[in-house]
């Protein structure tokens, strides 16, 4: 077995995609994992590999452009819940399991994250056995892009939910 991998990643101004922090069920994801990926630089994605990290890389568009090599990072409030935080003109917001679906479809402006590894074997002992590093979301600061409209109304308290009565 390779060496224990015990240090965070962290990236300022991160570059994300592929975005399921609902969990929906895809041709590519099963139901309740939610997750993201993070696009890499090719130097650190190298030297991720070289750890033991599930490093994949996206097909390039055009024949001249590289491969770009991306981290697939779990979302998982379960054992240890990450910490989001949406940053808004109104503030600071913590997102947690039940609000965190909103970031499936925000205008990002900017992420700062901290990935954790999670050192699994498969088979220990075995001449089979296998292992890897994967990916979970330790805590993301993630700032969204809001339009003029969000701006100008933003000091406006939100209503309760009763009806408009006429």
């Amino acid at each position: 077995m390779k060496e224990k991998i015990t240090r965070n990643i962290t990236i300022e101004g991160a570059r994300i995609g592929f975005r399921n922090f609902s969990g929906k069920e895809s041709r590519y994801n099963p139901a309740g994992r939610r997750n993201f990926c993070v696009f890499l630089d090719k130097e650190i994605a190298e030297q991720l590999i070289a750890d033991g990290w599930n490093v994949r890389w996206l097909p390039a568009k055009e024949a001249e452009e590289d491969d770009v090599p991306y981290l697939q990072v779990a979302v998982n409030f379960d054992n240890i819940p990450p910490k989001i935080i949406l940053i808004s003109s109104r503030g600071k917001t913590m997102l947690d399991a039940n609000t965190v679906d909103i970031l499936d479809w925000a205008d990002i402006r900017n992420v700062d994250l901290i990935i954790r590894p999670y050192n699994w074997v498969l088979h220990e002992g075995t001449r089979n056995e296998k292992s890897g590093v994967k990916a979970y979301l330790k805590s993301m600061y993630i700032t969204i892009e809001e339009d003029e409209f969000e701006r100008k109304y933003n000091s406006i308290p939100i209503a309760d939910d009763e009806p408009i009565e006429q």
